[in-house]
């Protein structure tokens, strides 16, 4: 986790959930940040799985506070014993939970909706909707980050982002945040990537090449993806450069003059 600035936004993703580490539900927030952010111009720095265990979410919440990134956080903001994620918040800043009411209005307004269809009692004094408010308890100074599907906010603090874990509600409302806080981030550099295969070519033997090349183009990023072969292909390196298009197309005509040089076999 680095710190972003400005002119270089970092975003990260924190997913939490027993579930997605025990192999019991498959996360899809991942790729689908990536597809926001990139349809936006932008990309994902990190990504961080973290099960329902307080301390730990703690742990990973403060390191993730102090790296000043913009993150995105799914999952865990219930109100059951297995949702840890208000908690550590809180504690990862040092504030305490308590409750926002404008959050307190709006799960009010979501429990007397809930009783017209169900014939229940909206009278917020009784047990089970007390329960309901603690979805409302956030840390000390945080904001509550609106719900388009059933009204329970998730919130906003320190440039960091909660939502529910179901994608039906965290999709549109991480979509509704980067088009309301983000926009003036969007597509702000043109971006390239381009890559080529080549045989008879050691990892090694590239990777002083790949290095002068992230040296002559600041902001140019060379990536080697090495394959071991299979289905028929013989074994190769994936060579490629990404970056700034204004610097993409020479960066690759100097990397691939570089790998003939060496004597690397390109398709």
């Amino acid at each position: 986790m680095n710190g972003g600035t400005l002119s270089e936004p970092v975003f990260g993703l924190i997913v939490v959930g027993d579930e997605i580490l025990s192999g019991k539900r498959q996360d899809k927030h991942f790729p689908r940040v990536v597809e926001m952010l990139a349809g936006r111009g932008l990309q994902l720095s990190w990504a961080h799985y973290v099960g329902d265990d307080r301390a730990r979410l703690t742990r990973v919440l403060a390191r993730s506070f102090a790296s000043g990134d913009t993150v995105f956080c799914t999952g865990g903001i219930g109100a059951t014993p297995d949702d840890h994620t208000r908690q550590a918040a809180a504690a990862a800043l040092g504030v305490e939970l308590v409750l926002h009411p404008e959050a307190a209005r709006l799960i009010a307004e979501r429990t007397a909706e809930m009783a017209r269809d169900d014939r229940r009692s909206a009278d917020m004094s009784l047990p089970e909707n007390r329960q309901r408010l603690k979805m409302g308890e956030f840390p000390a100074g945080a904001e509550i980050v609106p719900n388009p599907y059933n009204k329970i906010p998730g919130f906003a603090i320190r440039n960091h982002f909660f939502v529910p874990g179901f994608p039906v509600m965290a999709w549109p409302m991480i979509e509704s945040l980067l088009d309301t806080r983000f926009a003036h981030l969007f597509h702000r550099e043109r971006r390239a990537e381009r890559s080529f295969l080549v045989f008879e070519l050691a990892e090694s033997t590239a990777t002083p090449l790949m290095e002068r090349i992230e040296q002559a183009f600041p902001g140019v990023r060379v990536f080697s993806l090495p394959s071991v072969g299979e289905n028929g292909v013989r074994r190769h390196i994936e060579l490629g450069v990404k970056g700034p298009a204004a610097l993409v197309a020479q960066a690759y005509e100097r990397l691939e003059a570089g790998v003939r040089e060496l004597g690397g076999e390109i398709r």
